[in-house]
């Protein structure tokens, strides 16, 4: 028996083949997939926090923490893992554009640090943004761009992680239609419902 997922609003398909990428045989509910890709972020999160060697800004705006980022959040679960996806989704950049606009925005979050463009917060959450509206990967881009921004706002602002409603945000809640219904907001423009709801 094949992985079955019931996707929620705003979540991305996974192609059938991506889908092969599977690392654990026998996983068969979307619950027990959200169980494994948890765990595995969660040793993401702890490798942030308890890595020896401090991290610098310049590695962290680099294509190669994006990926390398991606890949401990999920690699443990999927094979295509931090690897730019091959596909088109519904949504996101064509898939041959990914490294360009990435290397674009990243080149974008340099100047504004650098000419302190927006408050902190919204440096982090802008970066968010853009990140996951390229939607680099197969799957878990909105939870990378999520723990993206929170290194930027701890690493390089040395500011509190972000709280993003104190809940997970991968299962549909009431918070996560706020979560949703902020991003939206932010696809024209208008951030303020980003900026609260990541602090609420």
């Amino acid at each position: 028996m094949g992985l079955e997922i019931n996707y929620f609003e705003g979540q991305t398909p996974l192609d059938e083949d991506e889908r092969e990428g599977l690392l654990i045989p026998g996983i068969s509910t979307r619950q027990e997939l959200d169980e494994h890709e948890q765990q595995n972020i969660e040793q993401a999160i702890r490798w942030t926090f308890e890595r020896r060697k401090k991290f610098t800004r310049e590695e962290i705006l680099s294509v190669e923490f994006i990926c390398d980022l991606h890949s401990r959040m999920l690699g443990n679960v999927w094979q295509w893992a931090g690897k730019f996806r091959s596909t088109n989704k519904n949504i996101g950049v064509d898939k041959f554009s990914i490294r360009l606009d990435l290397n674009i925005l990243l080149d974008d979050v340099r100047f504004w640090i650098n000419h302190k463009t927006f408050p902190a917060d919204e440096i982090a959450l802008r970066f968010k943004h853009r990140l996951v509206s390229i939607h680099c990967f197969p799957n878990g881009n909105g939870r990378h761009s999520r723990l993206v921004a929170d290194i930027v706002i701890e690493k390089i602002f040395g500011s509190a992680v972000f709280t993003w409603g104190s809940i997970n945000l991968i299962h549909q809640t009431e918070f996560r239609s706020l979560y949703l219904k902020a991003l939206r907001s932010a696809d024209i423009g208008n951030f303020d419902q980003l900026l609260i709801f990541s602090r609420s």
